[in-house]
């Protein structure tokens, strides 16, 4: 459980914060900053960024400029969840239909009740709607959540033995149990989408089952159960009475970097293999450094970038990128002294970019100077008898990757916000102005799939007609353009 004094950035404006990163920094803040405490960013399929005001009812949403900036993008006030609901560390995710469901929450307005409470979010009519829990959940609280390779939403409950999990019915709103013979507790720990559709979670033994427990475990969708995933190695959740973890990133080689937080030291890390079903311990954060909570981003390039700090809720704020073998330490932002890893929240953009908010009113896009391997691109073909398009309408499009190969964000328990769904973009081919449409209702959610694949793709109607570059966007790498007109 986190302390309520993060709550401060709601309303303490950090005046170190306020200066612009340097020439060689590569963090930008925003042109135009919130004017709200920004938290959990959300990726809408049509290219905006859905972020909630921290512990508060409102949300707001982040619109790129006409030449695909979000760095010079603008904010509007989107409707505000149930009157009744409020949440701060909680289940998020979006659906392949595009809509956005919330659920759960460690505090609700500001109290801490592991609310059982949740809502559904359509970006159509900017709509919310309640969710009933699943029956017999008393709460939800801060348990993890994950969208599937078939596309079905599952969520955890944090706290009650036995461990509870269940499937959303997207249409119904109802629920379906699942999830037996899970080893411990969901609470504190996370969720990874593998490859072939199976699911990791490293346990943190939050009842102490085993103080030196390195239990991993594997959920699989065919038949809704857990079983043994193998030992980590190294102990990856602290037992100093946080029995926090960090997040853990499927990277394109279809390893997991799984970091740890072990508040008396320095915060261990290992390296699930998907293929080989093996782990192997990596490098230790250097100087106390670990992730007790916190963000994670799958760079274009498949770097891992990460934000640890200094034992358990400690500021001072350090960066690293993960390559495969070494962890680099990299620049921070500017309020990275001030801030602590648990107040972070990374988002991956269309643009190969990285989002990061931190509680306080100062967002930060990173840039990377990696690219990405041609060969992880999404590909596209137009399933139309005709290159031109019309603007209103729907279209299907098909090809491979459109998922990535990665949820691409990882935070533990408290934030999903995974991209793992694709983004189509459009340029005008004489004004270079760019227009997202909104996709939906993708045959598929997998990670790392190279089989075929589609999703339905609104034109927008205010596009540009003319000669227009289509680019179908995963994880942020983008396909080879295609050249279609638009009427």
């Amino acid at each position: 459980m986190k302390p309520l004094r993060s709550l401060a950035f709601a309303t303490v404006v950090l005046l170190c914060a306020l200066g612009s990163a340097s020439a060689q920094s590569p963090w930008q803040p925003l042109t135009n900053q919130p004017s709200f405490s920004a938290s959990n960013p959300l990726l809408l399929t049509d290219g905006t960024v859905m972020v909630h005001d921290t512990g508060a009812a409102d949300w707001w949403k982040l619109t790129p400029d006409q030449n695909g900036s979000y760095v010079n993008g603008t904010w509007t006030q989107l409707a505000s969840l149930p009157a009744d609901y409020a949440p701060l560390y909680y289940s998020s995710a979006v659906l392949p239909d595009g809509r956005v469901i919330v659920e759960g929450g460690e505090y609700n307005f500001l109290q801490a009740t592991w609310t059982n409470k949740g809502a559904i979010y359509d970006p159509r009519t900017n709509t919310w709607t309640s969710m009933t829990p699943p029956s017999g959940w008393p709460r939800i609280g801060d348990a993890p959540s994950v969208v599937l390779a078939n596309g079905t939403y599952m969520q955890t409950d944090c706290c009650d033995q036995p461990p509870k999990a269940a499937l959303l019915n997207p249409t119904t709103l109802t629920w379906t149990a699942t999830g037996s013979n899970k080893f411990d507790v969901y609470d504190e720990e996370g969720t990874t989408l593998l490859p072939g559709g199976k699911v990791l979670d490293v346990d943190a033994y939050v009842f102490a089952f085993d103080p030196n427990g390195m239990n991993s475990e594997l959920y699989d969708p065919a038949t809704g159960s857990w079983s043994s995933a193998g030992s980590t190695g190294v102990q990856l959740w602290d037992s100093h009475g946080s029995y926090e973890v960090g997040p853990a990133m499927l990277r394109p080689d279809g390893t997991v970097f799984a970091t740890g937080a072990n508040g008396a030291g320095a915060g261990h890390t290992s390296i699930y293999n998907s293929s080989t079903r093996v782990w192997t311990p990596g490098p230790d954060f250097p100087n106390n450094l670990d992730i007790a909570d916190g963000p994670a981003a799958l760079l274009p390039d498949g770097n891992v970038l990460m934000m640890t700090s200094p034992g358990i809720f400690q500021n001072g704020s350090v960066f690293f990128e993960w390559d495969g073998t070494g962890l680099n330490q990299v620049a921070g932002p500017p309020n990275a002294p001030s801030d602590t890893s648990y107040v972070g929240n990374m988002l991956v953009l269309p643009t190969g970019q990285v989002m990061l908010t931190d509680f306080s009113s100062d967002v930060e896009i990173y840039t990377s100077t990696g690219t990405a391997n041609p060969s992880w691109a999404p590909s596209a073909i137009l399933s139309l008898s005709s290159p031109i398009i019309s603007r209103g309408s729907t279209i299907m499009l098909s090809g491979r990757k459109f998922n990535g190969y990665s949820q691409a964000v990882a935070y533990g328990d408290d934030e999903q916000a995974a991209t793992n769904y694709p983004i189509v973009r459009l340029t005008n081919a004489s004004t270079g102005h760019v227009f997202y449409c909104r996709t939906h209702d993708h045959s598929t959610m997998a990670v790392a799939y190279a089989g075929p694949a589609y999703t339905h793709v609104d034109i927008p109607s205010n596009m540009e007609t003319g000669q227009t570059y289509l680019e179908v966007v995963a994880n942020g790498i983008a396909s080879p353009r295609y050249n279609i007109g638009v009427r």
